[in-house]
């Protein structure tokens, strides 16, 4: 089937291993995926995680973009809550200009940690005249376009600037991706609801006039079916809900206790995920996104790898780019 195949990267951190040992897999990884033939490589941003070593895509994006000749490299995403909307415009101008066609702006109003980390990074903000993230959104695309008010621009000026990409599971994101332009791209790693997937794309097309949302899918290749299962047994996804807060997704129960007791809430309820992890032989995997091809008419999926042991997590993605052509 004709559809193009992108990584999401994380850079987790092996048990036994340093941070520079796991980013080092990192750039040997995207120079792999190029090789394999993937569209983009794109970088998660995750803060005060001992378990991954990029709370910064922006700074490791130059570092691959400098060790590689062809394949987009980009965030998936910028925590945009946490910035100034004038630097993010800043930094991925800067790096468009340094690198023209290969730079992607994925943004996304996840916190990307706990309530301590988001508290750490919002600290120098005025919480009152703080704007919320459509609000954010519309200020970065301004930026971007050089038409936010006159006599200030993001410098410096790329000629071949940032494709920009909005993250998000819900109509409310397509929606805002829509209304500013910006590629839409479905988190189904965090949210597979199917229902919830129809109801966002199909709005996203129609409110874009025809454009087609990416589809980010977390996929565990093996050489066996059963191989693949193993490598799944124990990844399990816990959704919290403060009230009067932003919910928010985590990788287990762990995380989920901890983002309870940081945010200091007395009213909250904690869900598991219900899993929606391909997983299987590449053949199977291929057939599982050919019939997400022909059910949402997506074009392009974003691969999540969630496992823990670094050769197996190489070969999933080697296993699946070598399956079928990637576009």
């Amino acid at each position: 089937m004709a559809y193009a195949l992108s990584v999401l990267e994380k850079s987790p951190i092996a048990e036994g291993e340093s941070a520079a040992e796991a980013l080092k897999r990192t750039l040997h990884l995207v120079q792999q995926a190029e090789v394999w033939g993937y569209r983009r490589f794109w970088l998660a941003e995750h803060h005060n995680t001992p378990q991954l070593a990029c709370p910064s895509p922006e700074v490791l994006i130059a570092y691959l973009l400098g060790q590689t000749s062809r394949i987009r490299i980009g965030s998936g995403g910028v925590m945009l809550q946490h910035y100034s909307a004038y630097k993010v415009a800043e930094n991925f101008n800067l790096l468009a200009t340094l690198a023209p066609g290969r730079v992607d702006l994925g943004v996304g109003k996840a916190p990307g940690g706990l309530p301590l980390s988001t508290q750490a990074l919002q600290a120098a903000h005025d919480q009152q005249n703080k704007p919320d993230f459509p609000k954010q959104l519309a200020q970065l695309n301004a930026y971007l376009n050089d038409d936010a008010q006159p006599g200030l621009s993001a410098t410096p000026q790329p000629v071949q600037p940032a494709q920009r990409f909005l993250l998000g599971a819900s109509n409310e994101s397509a929606q805002l991706a829509a209304e500013h332009g910006w590629a839409f791209v479905f988190a189904a790693h965090l949210n597979g609801n199917p229902e919830d997937i129809r109801r966002a794309l199909a709005h996203y097309s129609e409110q874009s006039g025809g454009r087609k949302a990416l589809l980010a899918v977390a996929a565990i290749v093996a050489d066996s079916e059963s191989q693949a299962k193993d490598l799944a047994a124990g990844i399990q996804q816990y959704r919290v809900h403060v009230t009067g807060g932003q919910s928010v997704t985590v990788g287990s129960l762990e995380q989920a206790e901890s983002f309870v007791q940081q945010a200091g809430a007395t009213d909250y309820r904690i869900e598991p995920r219900e899993s929606h992890i391909l997983l299987g032989t590449a053949r199977q995997v291929r057939q599982q996104l050919d019939q997400l091809h022909q059910q949402y008419g997506v074009e392009e999926f974003v691969i999540d790898t969630p496992i823990s042991q670094p050769a197996a997590r190489l070969a999933s993605l080697q296993l699946l780019a070598l399956a079928g052509d990637a576009v």
